[in-house]
């Protein structure tokens, strides 16, 4: 029989900031990994998202404001190949891979509703491994970027902060936790209801920690795959 990660799309996104409300697209990838893991099918969009791109951005994914302007194509023809492919995913039932998915998916329907394309409104099977790792070994201690919970499950990132690099690592990261813990994330679209519940479970705990050490617990409302207040 055969697993949902035998075959997963993985998509990723490198912008102009953290916000899904203002922010823009700078690079997005898309890719289908076969049933080793390996690279099948790729999709790369480099757009002018007609921004600035803040240099803390360039820092972090090493695109300027002047080569995306150079080599960038139109940010509304970049959302909306974006937009199309992640609707074609969807269409085929294939498991969507997006680490911290609640992040890149809500920022692209809202970069397509800034353009006028209609977003993908309710993505589904997508596969999160920043909120399953959190729910099924929530006692781990340390940080829970990709980076490092790729190590923990043995899975070399080739090319951080680089779309391409950590939309494929986040696939790899899926299959080893399928792999591990396979009697509870058998089936796919279970799956995808627990981490809405899991999103949930896990924001509330943190915003209740938060307010106990006096500390602001703002944009903490678990929701996913999509954020709050999107319509």
């Amino acid at each position: 029989m055969a697993n949902w990660w035998d075959s997963l799309a993985v998509f990723d996104t490198e912008t102009t900031g953290l916000s899904t409300r203002d922010d823009r697209i700078v690079t997005a990838y898309l890719g289908i990994l076969g049933p080793g893991g390996e690279v099948v099918e790729a999709h790369s969009w480099l757009a002018d998202p007609g921004v600035v791109i803040p240099p803390q951005a360039t820092a972090v994914h090493g695109v300027s404001t002047e080569q995306a302007q150079r080599e960038g194509r139109a940010a509304p023809e970049v959302v909306a190949e974006v937009v199309e492919k992640l609707r074609w995913v969807h269409s085929v039932g294939i498991p969507l891979v997006v680490y911290n998915a609640s992040y890149d998916l809500s920022l692209c329907y809202r970069e397509a509703q800034r353009y006028g394309v209609e977003p993908v409104a309710n993505p589904r099977p997508v596969v999160d491994p920043l909120v399953i790792d959190r729910a099924l070994d929530p006692y781990r201690k340390g940080k829970r970027t990709l980076d490092v919970v790729a190590g923990h499950y043995g899975v070399v990132n080739p090319a951080a902060h680089n779309a391409e690099g950590d939309a494929v690592t986040a696939g790899l990261v899926a299959r080893a936790l399928g792999a591990r813990f396979a009697d509870q994330l058998a089936d796919v679209d279970a799956l995808h209801d627990h981490q809405v519940d899991w999103a949930y479970s896990w924001a509330q705990n943190f915003k209740r920690y938060l307010e106990n050490q006096g500390r602001p617990a703002r944009g903490l409302s678990g929701a996913w795959p999509l954020d709050e207040g999107l319509d």
